[in-house]
């Protein structure tokens, strides 16, 4: 069994929702927090302890991230299948998993491309990284935004390698076929594409895709094995058909107005919004070759992404976190805690990225907040996160990062 590591003179922000606690000492034991100790007096324990003496930093869960592709390897996602070799892409991925981790992101949701041997290759310590979910194939319908054929190419769908390629199903039966597929590679949940995207070529962000019927099929598919579904949608139609099928996670949801907002609020569904790539693509995406037609539908989500999520917020939906940034842009990642605070108070921020995700993920027994009996994933913030959200977006101001009792950072 490992020697236990305390953390003393914190300024704990356990996300629970509680106020937070200064002068506050945390027990870490066998890679799980053993105890909470608000008085900040740690009683005697056995072994060779580790002290850290965090002078009043901010100890706090290790972040989660419900929208990540760690195999978005590169800025143009459309065509990076077209120039990168398998092999060569499966490293560029597992060096982005490391690069989340040393962000603070502990745990992380990845929403289609990633398959379970990333997921494997971390849980054994092969590669440093955060707590991977996988979704493996993201489906699609013909020509839907899992469809990366241009419109001149009269070809197959495209099904030649790992990374951003998704599965075409069109109909219930091809659906459930699709589905079962990716639910026998051991995926840990299945993802779907309920409308248009930005970054597909042939389609727009505000059409439906997929029946309720077909979602249904996908939906009935993963709870037979206990498992949920996470609909790629951006518009008020699109999100009611998902949750009329039994949806549990719209992502995106940028067009939404007041009849989907209350309709994910009534299903007890999630909404995870990804602000900030929509920012990064639009500033930066011609320099990786991002298209014309792609960025002008980037830019009608980014102009409209506000708004949608100020009208989940006030239907009272729980409401996640999620980046979805592609290549080199992922190193803005944090920057999404900042956008989301245009609309939500910063604890409302932090729990989204924490005790909310968690509860999405059905892992609030074990990641989300600092309580005795959970994985010891933590990280110390030089300052007081809220009042400056902007402090993760340097990683200087990271000094610890903690996944299961392991520490990946230590520069106290």
């Amino acid at each position: 069994m490992p020697d236990p590591i305390v953390f003393t003179n914190a300024f704990l922000i356990d996300c629970t929702g509680r106020e937070p606690l200064p002068g506050a000492a945390v027990v870490v034991e066998d890679g799980r927090i053993k105890d909470v100790l608000p008085s900040g007096k740690v009683g005697p324990l056995k072994g060779d302890v580790t002290t850290l003496d965090l002078r009043g930093q901010t100890l706090m869960p290790g972040l989660t991230d419900a929208h990540v592709h760690i195999c978005a390897v590169e800025g143009n996602i459309t065509d990076q299948h077209r120039y990168l070799p398998p092999s060569l892409l499966a490293a560029k991925a597992l060096r982005r998993a490391e690069e989340c981790l040393l962000q603070g992101f502990t745990t992380v949701r990845d929403a289609g491309g990633a398959d379970y041997g990333f997921r494997e290759a971390i849980n054994e310590g092969l590669y440093p990284g955060p707590r991977l979910l996988v979704s493996g194939n993201y489906i699609s319908q013909t020509g839907g935004h899992g469809d990366k054929r241009r419109r001149a190419e009269w070809i197959e769908p495209i099904d030649c390698c790992i990374g951003m390629i998704g599965s075409i199903a069109d109909g219930e039966a091809e659906v459930r076929k699709a589905v079962r597929e990716q639910l026998r590679r051991d995926v840990d949940q299945i993802k779907v594409m309920a409308s248009g995207g930005a970054m597909s070529p042939s389609d727009e962000l505000d059409t439906t895709q997929f029946t309720v019927g077909e979602l249904r099929a996908a939906v009935e598919e993963a709870r037979a094995v206990g498992k949920y579904v996470l609909a790629h949608a951006y518009s008020d139609a699109a999100v009611r058909n998902a949750i009329e099928a039994g949806v549990r996670s719209i992502e995106h949801g940028n067009l939404i107005r007041e009849a989907a907002a209350r309709a994910i609020k009534e299903a007890s569904a999630f909404l995870v919004p990804t602000m900030i790539t929509y920012e990064a693509i639009y500033r930066e995406g011609k320099r990786y070759g991002i298209g014309d037609h792609q960025i002008r539908k980037i830019n009608l989500a980014r102009e409209q992404s506000v708004q949608g999520l100020r009208h989940a917020y006030d239907a009272g939906c729980k409401i996640g976190s999620g980046s979805d940034l592609l290549g080199d842009m992922m190193a803005q990642r944090p920057v999404e805690l900042e956008l989301k605070a245009q609309v939500m108070t910063p604890i409302e921020v932090l729990l989204s990225a924490t005790k909310v995700n968690a509860e999405l993920f059905r892992m609030s027994d074990k990641i989300g907040t600092v309580e005795p009996s959970k994985y010891a994933d933590l990280i110390v913030v030089r300052g007081n996160p809220l009042r400056n959200l902007r402090l993760f977006q340097d990683p200087a101001n990271l000094s610890v990062i903690m996944k299961g009792g392991v520490l990946y950072k230590q520069a106290l």
